[in-house]
């Protein structure tokens, strides 16, 4: 009896919504659906409750959320319990997660139905609010899928974003829209463009369009209703009703609405609301307009916002009893983008993108592209990372090893915050810098955890457990305890792309003598032994003494797959490495690519012969000394800072070339050493068998002493190359933009800063093109840049800054990294244009995802080591077409989109098309491949196409349909690529697919080889 009344009560509690969780979403009135209501004939106002909270920025992620976010969450769901007519968004899972996790039950029910009925909508939907210039397109869909995650397993559909929301990043990128899209976005909101872009938009009422995000490749399943924001993102004039806005000195008026106060304020408050009305509706096509009611962290204090706004409603409102035509409601981003869309007119369109962006005259916010060089490439060697681990998990079969997914949890979370637009940016405080890079590092160890159980499963052959794989973060400044204490030690490279590859590999060792062998165990490969570099020696510091040499062998890996390399000291009779020495060569070559230096050491030409081109070829290393000032309303006082590119007067100071350490020929790549001064040197190879020219620089610590500060480039120049003022450069590692000196596509520009106002964001390369002889120079990096071509036949590259000053931007210090040295690599191509495309796009894959290296120290023979361990493995069976990369494999923790059969394992599977239309002649056509050829021997027992994020079916995406003037904007839905299990994909396509394969299978292929 006692039992029944128990079950009794449960049953109860869930009928009201107490013990159960609410809908998913399928009966919720979450939506489109869920908006309060505008008026007919008036100026309905959207007042949007919200609070922009940085994922760090002036001080740390942790000591934001317990600071301040904690306490704006706890009040604004108690204010929103109050009163159904409130709406609230938010934005950022990486504390909304936190938040929510530390809730009880009964909270946790209230915000779930706060949820279902629309009103705590979740905007965006990524981990953080991702910057646009320095991130990886890899990095910003994974960013956005681990929120996405969260929200579809915690609130089902009604917690689905429909919506992008980048207020403050500081300039805005055509793949990000295009990502936003294929995510199946309805629109987008931002607050920051150029001031001389805003006043045209502003005068012409286009503050409001549909951006065409890759109007040659993906077409209007591209295309994005995108809305200039008024106000930023703050909320108009003196309506600002925040305790941190009062705090930083805003002064706002409050309502004194008593009559009996002397003060009393309502019919002034209401007169000057209206007219803040009335200004922006000047600037926006509808009788729909969009009011930001929030800012930085605001809501701490969420009671005194929400009375003032619902103060505001009320006295405003109550003024169309005597005729006036506004009305004001709470609302959010979609509900004002689905009253757009009712109004059914015709907008116009955008192709370009909003870079770089200024505020003002002289105040470019180009610098931030380079700022922090070695946190920017950090981040990108861990997403680079967390894509392997990923596919070691799935591999391996660990998708219910919570510890494997823990890890992988943690790692795809630090990527996550690493990508804010205050981190990758380089924009933050030195010491949430340093928490940035801490945050990194935790990653390597959660990596290390994918890694240890990855070779345990799949390298074993018999009971014993293989050795430990250890990953050596410093290898480039040749660091890593194996290698330099074993006496003999295996190499394992895996491999994340979905083709074979060839890496020269290299490794610090102790000693001069050694022998590698393949992975049969057998087979004694070529390998050369070069001395570490001088500047190497001066990074290891005191280590440097373990170590002279390095081991340069060249590794074959398989497609998604290992391979182990055994390096054990040379017998008297075998084949061991060769010893390199320096000679007094001028040229270093290989079988395509030849160099050439001037007889003191210069950069002198460069020749490719699969193409029968040469071309004079100069390289130098220069900085622009950094504008100083002071934080006034003056521009012409603008300094230098972290956001901020600004040179003193525009010219440039050469460093000079001080010592030519000549050149060093081994059997697998030559190289030329190079130093410029006390704190630059750069070493230039050519491969063998590699179509281009590694240039492997070093900048820093730069000095202070002069009281100067720097902005260090370094400038490759081609003489009499004709590119005429325009170059190019990637959007986001994806799409190629065209770039013209002085010129912006859609305003006349009025140039205030002839170099830091023609900097463009490089992300994987920027190219100039030759008219007359139809060459085409390409420099590849290894991180994101800043850079131009600002005279023609120059590409021009930001390494490094250190400022003296603060740029009047918010962060309130110096970019002062004092003692800060970055190590990087560009790699340089020379094509026929027609051709440059089938070299540049694969090697740029390679560049970012390199073989992860791990290394252990078993003391067997290779052929006792083959004998229990396993040292050649592929999880791939079939070569798939050389347009198609595979972006993502991994397994599907928790509950998959689509239910999966029994005894199966889902896997998220990303193909993507990395060609654009006419970028080659073959490889820009659209490919169709089987799955099940390709995932050979897994076996398939279902497929179903998901939306880029991975969070709903492609099928189910609804987005709406704008009209445009040129027409070209119809149908707007997701294209669709999979037919049965038969995929198809054009030129920049990406296909996201959930694949159910029997759970046996997973674990089968540890048996192929």
């Amino acid at each position: 009896m006692a039992l029944q009344h128990i079950v009794q009560i449960i049953l109860l509690q869930c009928i009201v919504g107490i013990f159960c969780f609410p809908s998913t979403g399928k009966d919720a009135t979450c939506g489109y659906e869920s908006c309060n209501k505008g008026k007919p004939g008036m100026i309905n106002v959207h007042l949007i409750p919200h609070t922009h909270d940085d994922v760090g920025w002036i001080i740390t992620v942790d000591q934001y959320f317990y600071k301040q976010v904690q306490w704006i969450l706890d009040g604004v769901v108690a204010e929103l319990k109050a009163d159904p007519t409130k709406r609230f968004i938010y934005v950022e899972q990486a504390f909304f997660t936190r938040w929510y996790n530390e809730q009880d039950q009964e909270t946790q029910n209230d915000v779930k139905k706060l949820v279902n009925e629309g009103r705590l909508e979740f905007i965006l939907g990524g981990w953080s609010m991702n910057d646009e210039a320095a991130t990886h397109y890899s990095a910003i869909i994974d960013n956005h899928k681990l929120g996405f995650e969260f929200l579809r397993q915690t609130f089902g559909e009604c917690g689905r974003p429909r919506i992008g929301w980048q207020i403050d990043p500081f300039g805005h990128s055509r793949e990000q829209a295009s990502i936003f899209a294929q995510f199946g976005f309805d629109g987008l909101f931002f607050g920051r463009l150029d001031y001389q872009d805003k006043e045209q938009r502003m005068k012409n009422k286009t503050m409001e369009f549909v951006w065409e995000a890759s109007p040659d490749n993906l077409g209007p399943s591209a295309d994005l209703m995108t809305c200039v924001l008024f106000n930023l993102y703050m909320p108009p004039g003196n309506y600002w009703w925040d305790v941190r806005h009062i705090s930083h000195g805003g002064n706002p008026d409050f309502f004194r609405d008593d009559k009996k106060l002397h003060d009393y304020n309502v019919d002034q408050m209401v007169k000057g609301f209206i007219e803040e009305v009335s200004k922006q509706a000047n600037s926006y096509k509808t009788n729909h307009l969009i009011m930001t009611m929030g800012s930085d962290f605001n809501y701490v204090q969420a009671h005194m916002f929400f009375k003032e706004m619902d103060k505001l409603i009320k006295y405003v409102n109550a003024k169309q009893s005597e005729g006036s035509k506004v009305n004001l409601l709470y609302s959010t981003p979609s509900c004002y983008i689905k009253e757009l869309n009712n109004d059914n007119i015709v907008w116009s369109t955008k192709q370009d993108d909003f870079f770089p962006y200024a505020d003002r005259a002289h105040t470019f916010w180009t610098g931030y592209f380079t700022s922090r060089p070695a946190l920017k490439f950090f981040s990108r060697s861990i997403n680079s990372l967390s894509q392997a681990a990923k596919q070691m998990a799935a591999f391996a079969g660990a998708a219910d090893n919570s510890t494997v997914q823990r890890a992988l949890h943690h790692l795809a979370a630090v990527v996550g915050v690493s990508e804010h637009h205050d981190a990758i940016t380089g924009t933050s405080k030195q010491a949430v810098a340093y928490d940035y890079a801490q945050r990194l590092s935790e990653g390597v160890t959660s990596g290390q955890v994918v890694i240890d159980n990855f070779y345990s499963v799949l390298q074993p052959k018999t009971e014993t457990p293989p050795p430990a794989q250890i990953y050596c973060g410093l290898l480039n400044i040749s660091i890593c305890s194996v290698t330099e204490s074993a006496e003999k030690f295996q190499v394992t490279l895996y491999n994340p792309l979905a083709k074979q590859v060839n890496y020269i590999t290299r490794v610090p060792v102790a000693n001069s003598k050694y022998s590698v062998y393949a992975p049969n165990g057998k087979t004694v490969i070529p390998s050369d032994i070069f001395p570490i570099t001088a500047e190497t020696k001066r990074l290891r510091g005191p280590r440097s003494k373990s170590v002279k040499n390095e081991l340069v062998f060249d590794a074959v890996v398989p497609p998604l797959g290992f391979a182990t390399y055994f390096v054990v000291p040379s017998s008297k009779f075998g084949f061991s490495a060769k010893e390199v020495q320096p000679s007094k060569n001028t040229v270093i070559q290989g079988k395509y690519i030849s160099v050439t230096f001037d007889k003191n050491g210069h950069l002198a030409s460069m020749t490719n012969t699969l193409t029968d081109a040469t071309v004079p070829l100069q390289q130098n290393f220069l900085f622009y000394p950094a504008h100083g000032g002071k934080c006034t309303g003056n521009s012409t006082e603008q300094p230098s800072g972290a956001y901020i590119f600004r040179p003193a007067d525009n010219s440039v100071r050469e460093l000079k070339l001080t010592k030519w350490e000549g050149v060093y020929k081994g059997s697998l790549v030559q190289e030329a050493r190079q130093i410029f001064g006390d704190w630059t040197s750069q070493v230039i190879r050519v491969y063998y068998d590699r179509p281009y020219v590694e240039v492997e620089w070093t900048v820093g610590p730069i000095p202070f002493s002069d009281q100067i500060g720097k902005e260090v480039v370094t400038r490759y120049s081609i003489p009499g190359f004709g590119n005429k003022g325009v170059f190019y450069t990637d959007s986001n590692g994806r799409e190629i933009l065209e770039r013209r000196l002085n010129y912006r596509p859609t305003w006349k520009l009025e140039q205030t800063e002839s170099v830091a106002g023609n900097y463009f964001p490089i992300n994987a390369l920027i190219a100039i093109k030759d008219g007359k002889s139809d060459l085409q120079f390409t420099v590849l990096t290894d991180r994101s840049h800043g850079g131009s071509s600002l005279n023609d036949g120059d590409v021009e590259i930001m390494l490094h800054r250190r400022l003296l000053y603060d740029d009047c931007k918010g962060v309130g210090e110096a970019l002062n990294e004092t003692d800060l040295v970055v190590r990087g690599k560009h790699y340089l191509l020379l094509n026929k244009v027609s051709q440059a495309a089938r070299q540049y796009r694969p090697l740029a894959k390679e560049i970012f995802l390199k073989p992860l290296l791990t290394f252990s120290d078993s003391q067997l023979s290779p052929s006792d080591y083959i004998a229990k361990f396993s040292s050649n493995w592929t999880g791939m069976y079939r070569n798939l077409p050389d347009n198609v990369h595979i972006l993502t494999v991994e397994a599907v923790p928790g509950t998959p989109v689509v239910p999966s059969p029994p005894d199966t394992t889902p896997f998220l599977i990303r193909f993507e098309h990395f060609y654009e239309v006419g970028e080659d002649a073959a490889l820009s056509k659209p490919v169709t491949f089987d799955l099940e050829s390709v995932l050979y021997p897994y076996k398939i027992v279902g497929v179903h196409e998901l939306a880029l994020g991975g969070n709903i079916l492609a099928s189910d995406v609804q987005r709406l349909k704008w009209k445009t003037k040129n027409n070209k904007s119809g149908e707007q839905n997701l294209a669709q690529h999979l037919e049965g299990n038969v995929v198809t994909l054009g030129p920049m396509a990406i296909v996201t697919l959930q694949v159910d394969i029997l759970t046996n299978c997973v674990y089968w292929s540890r048996f192929y080889f």
